[in-house]
């Protein structure tokens, strides 16, 4: 696979040992909906962010979905696995190494980047997942040690029940992931309060990683 499997958008970042975002945008979203988003969190970094390949009405998304919060677990599991490809492509075609990428995602992308940990384990250690659950159910036994996520979740949001949002937590955490689970006083939209704490988890992360 090539990374032109996707259509995407690529910045190279400030500096060699900068992060890498991994942009995954929410449903209607495409490559560019999270640029200046991900600028905002860590301003040095790389930026990756690949447009999904499956239309729902018109509107990108990474996956399938039978209807709200149902999801075509067939085609999640295979969307998942041709990501993943493209990640390891893009990190051989742009030069940035797989450990340092930070995934980023919003609803159907954060779904999707929750994805990618379960069932590709080690690809993708660092996420900041904006209004996420639990994708599928895991049966298999897999090991994250060493993977850490950021869950930023709405208080009052409709689409994702808490549970769904606790559940991933808890799958992550039993397979050894370091988790925070940060309830925000908002909705399914985003705030500047997500931001902020999306920002400072990303620069404690940073911070750890360089010493």
């Amino acid at each position: 696979m090539t990374t032109k499997s996707f259509f995407h958008h690529y910045e190279a970042g400030s500096s060699a040992d900068a992060p890498t975002l991994l942009l995954l945008h929410g449903t209607g979203g495409d490559e560019h909906s999270l640029v200046s988003i991900g600028k905002q969190l860590a301003p040095e970094a790389a930026i990756l962010s690949p447009r999904g390949k499956v239309m729902e009405n018109g509107n990108p998304r990474f996956f399938r979905r039978l209807a709200e919060g149902v999801f075509d677990q067939e085609d999640l599991v295979a969307r998942t696995h041709e990501l993943a490809e493209f990640i390891q492509a893009a990190a051989d075609e742009y030069g940035f190494a797989l450990s340092s990428v930070i995934a980023v995602g919003y609803s159907n992308g954060a779904n999707m980047a929750a994805s990618l940990m379960l069932l590709h384990p080690g690809l993708v250690t660092k996420a900041v997942l904006f209004r996420s659950m639990l994708p599928f159910q895991l049966n298999a036994t897999i090991d994250l040690t060493g993977t850490s996520a950021l869950l930023l979740a709405g208080r009052y949001d409709t689409l994702i029940l808490g549970k769904s949002v606790e559940a991933l937590a808890g799958v992550l955490e039993n397979a050894g992931a370091t988790v925070t689970l940060d309830w925000q006083e908002a909705d399914h939209r985003l705030t500047s309060d997500d931001f902020k704490a999306a920002q400072a988890w990303i620069a404690q992360i940073q911070s750890v990683s360089q010493h």
